[in-house]
Order: structure tokens, then sequence, then C-alpha cells
């Protein structure tokens, strides 16, 4: 039985990470978060200690790592908002933990170098949630796309991501580009790794629009043109599914077929934790062209609307 600390565990994502330390049969420690809003570890370990200054929480694991009876944390898990990642998982790794972390891993691609430079010199290792790569929807398609390398043109692929918010989110971190690293970053770097762990090398990247609520642009891989669409505005989701009262809406087409990958979300942080306990998790060298990805779009200038772009900014 491995023991796990949890850095944010009053957010939206911390609940899988609690599921998923319980279902690969192991227990959480401690938790620590500003917020006291956590009654949520009482289904799942209520014994924890819990707190709600980071000083109390890193006396606390200091503790545990000098006691003599095998009571130092064996996992951090890292569930706090995007821009804190870098230093919560220096912090595990210096308190002699491994990490698991979140998506996104960091905000920019230069915090992997400092985070594998703290690796080599604790020994400890960054694992990170990429949880679409044990999807088996995605498996079934990089396998089908790695058999098929004899194709003489390349996978034209349409992303469509719509994940409504209300007014919250810009009041949130969320909201701040500074914190949360902006639409891309915060709901769809997760999908920009599928693409590169799917079609390979990333070869171009172009931004056609960026705002507060929405990005898009169009992607060249090694083995796919991907025309991509993000936002968290009602607005985008398509008239018929409006009317059935519908606030996402997500699809991703490959050649003008629809990849049904809606269903098995549930325990893929399940899939992920038993990964990173057998030893075969997704490190920081595996984050770094979907981190430099969103990094770009963040900062590059916009494209005209010429060429391939996504069918939704005829709007």
């Amino acid at each position: 039985m491995k023991k796990f600390a949890l850095i944010g565990a009053s957010g939206y994502i911390a609940p899988r990470h609690m599921q998923a330390i319980k279902a690969t049969g192991n227990v959480l420690v401690a938790a620590v978060d500003p917020n006291d809003s956590v009654g949520i570890i009482d289904s799942h370990f209520p014994d924890a200690h819990f707190f709600t200054e980071f000083e109390r929480f890193d006396r606390h694991i200091d503790k545990l790592s000098r006691a003599k009876n095998g009571e130092a944390v064996d996992y951090m898990s890292i569930c706090s908002p995007n821009y804190l990642h870098d230093s919560h998982m220096r912090f595990a790794l210096r308190s002699g933990a491994d990490a698991i972390c979140e998506k996104p891993l960091v905000l920019n691609s230069w915090n992997i170098d400092g985070l594998l430079d703290i690796e080599r010199d604790t020994g400890k290792k960054v694992n990170t949630i990429l949880q679409l790569r044990v999807h088996p929807a995605i498996i079934e398609l990089r396998e089908k796309v790695l058999k098929n390398k004899d194709k003489k043109t390349k996978y034209d692929v349409d992303l469509t991501y719509i994940t409504s918010r209300g007014n919250w989110y810009h009041q949130s971190w969320k909201g701040d580009e500074k914190k949360s690293g902006g639409i891309a970053t915060n709901i769809g770097v997760h999908f920009f790794d599928m693409l590169h762990f799917i079609f390979g090398d990333l070869q171009k990247n172009t931004v056609h629009t960026r705002t507060d609520s929405k990005a898009a642009g169009f992607l060249e891989y090694e083995n796919a043109r991907v025309r991509w669409f993000l936002s968290i505005d009602v607005e985008d989701v398509p008239q018929a599914a409006q009317e059935k009262g519908m606030r996402t809406f997500r699809s991703i087409t490959v050649d003008g077929e629809e990849i049904e990958f809606s269903g098995g979300f549930t325990d893929l942080h399940t899939r992920s934790y038993e990964e990173i306990l057998a030893g075969r998790g997704f490190g920081l060298e595996e984050n770094r062209t979907a981190i430099s990805t969103v990094q770009f779009i963040r900062t590059a200038d916009l494209a005209t609307l010429q060429g391939d772009y996504h069918p939704f900014l005829q709007k």
C-alpha cells in the first residue's frame, strides 16, 4: 500500500484522484487546499490529515519523511491551479515523493527543463495525467495509423470541443491567462497531446482566432492535417444540439469518419494510476510537444482565414 498526499483537494478534478488512489488499493494520508470545502474526502479517506495553509502541510510532510516507521509519502498528487503545478512538482520531488500531476503539466516548455534537473538531483520522478493516451478508442486509432504507414496522403482531421462555462469562469483563476494559460491550454492541452500521440511529430502550427472564450487554428503533423476549434461559449454549440438542451459538443472526425470516444472517460484516471504504479507512467518529455504547442498558440500572430481553417469559423 502506497501513501499519497494531495495538493488541491477542493477542485473539480481532485475527486477523480481520490477515487483512483482508493481503487488502486492505496491510501491518502494528507491533503492541502486554501479552500476548506473538501467534505468529499470523507467519501474516500476520512482519516486523511487536511490543511488550509501550505506551510503546515509542508511541516507535516517533512515530519512524515523523517519518521522511522515508514510513514513517508510515496506519491504526491497535484490538482492545484495550472500556474502552481511547476512549484508543487518541485516540492513533491524535494520532499522525497514521486509526483502525479494533472494537465497541463506546466505553462511553458522551459519549465520542463528545470524539472528534469530536479528529477536528476532527487532521483524521484514526475508522472503526468495524459488520460486520452489510455483511452481504448484512442489506442485503437493510433494502432490503425501506425499499421497504415503506406498511406499516400495525410489524414484529414477536424477536432471540435465546446464545453460551455458560465460567468464564474472568467472571474476564477481559469479566466486569467497568466494563471491558466488560456483556453487552448486549460481545456485543450490533452487533445493536442492526443493528436501528437496518434499522428506523430508536429510540423506546422497556425492560429486563426484566440479570445478569452475560444481559440482555433490548423496543425500539421507527420501523418495528419488538423483543423481545430475550442470554445467555452454556449453560442458555439450547434443549433440542433442547443435545441436538445446540450451545452457541450465534442467531435473528432478522421477522413470524414466520426471517432466515438465519449464513453470510457470515467475510469481513465484510475487507469492512469495503474500504469504509473506499474512503472509505465508518462513522464516530463512526453509532455513537451503538447506544452510547446499551446505555448505557441498563446503568443502567435493570428493568421488570415485562408486555406485550411475550421468550418465553425465561417460564422
